[in-house]
């Protein structure tokens, strides 16, 4: 009887999670860099390892290519976005979005979004407020700091449907906002990105992972287009 019991507990699980994931497509295979490449170029720096089932920026193989940020091929409008985290002592990365690809812009950063991915404690960015771990990065403060602690991983969420944009980290919303409304627009004028041409006005673009220059581990990115 135990066993009929733990089966269907088990069945019940599996169509838990199956349900959860219907409508995700994963962004990266675990096995190739396939899908991706560094920003304004058509290749993937060297630096970006393939490394048990994740994306690793390792400094050990950055060659006379280097890294630089990693870009989708696809840009995507409103969406949730998946993926988990970790980092290297006194590392700084950032998931960043709605990103616009063009030469005229030097970097991902010229025009999107970034969810501030960092060693709090370790990195001097995290001493400045909306530079902390699950920040909207110089917009909008976390409500809370559930990020764990370095070296392990992180679960976090991206959703942006019709301006509405929340960010989710370790199951718990850390920032809520609207986009490209009134107010938007004040939070922007308040922030270092105030006078960039173009800075978060975008609202299809590319997810990309940014090379800080520091040590960083991505894995099970996926999204669902909305």
């Amino acid at each position: 009887m135990k066993k009929i019991f733990l089966s269907a507990y088990i069945l019940l699980s599996l169509t838990q999670i199956s349900k959860a994931q219907k409508g995700f497509k994963p962004l990266f295979d675990g096995k190739t860099t396939t899908g991706w490449h560094t920003y304004n170029k058509t290749t993937v720096g060297s630096a970006w390892q393939v490394q048990d089932g994740a994306l690793h920026l390792d400094l050990a193989t950055k060659g006379k290519d280097g890294g630089g940020d990693l870009v989708t091929d696809k840009e995507y409008g409103d969406f949730h976005l998946k993926y988990e985290w970790k980092v290297a002592p006194k590392a700084n990365s950032g998931l960043i979005f709605y990103v616009h690809e063009e030469p005229k812009y030097h970097a991902t950063y010229s025009t999107g979004l970034e969810m501030q991915v960092i060693d709090n404690d370790g990195h001097p960015d995290g001493k400045i407020t909306k530079h902390r771990a699950g920040d909207l990065y110089d917009l909008v403060k976390s409500s809370s700091e559930p990020v764990k602690a370095v070296g392990e991983w992180n679960k976090a969420e991206i959703i942006s449907k019709k301006g509405k944009l929340k960010l989710i980290l370790n199951g718990v919303e850390v920032v809520k906002t609207t986009l490209w409304d009134d107010n938007w627009k004040k939070i922007v004028a308040g922030s270092k990105f105030a006078t960039w041409e173009n800075w978060g006005t975008f609202k299809t673009g590319k997810i990309a992972l940014q090379d800080h220059g520091d040590e960083v581990w991505y894995k099970n990115i996926s999204i669902k287009e909305l």
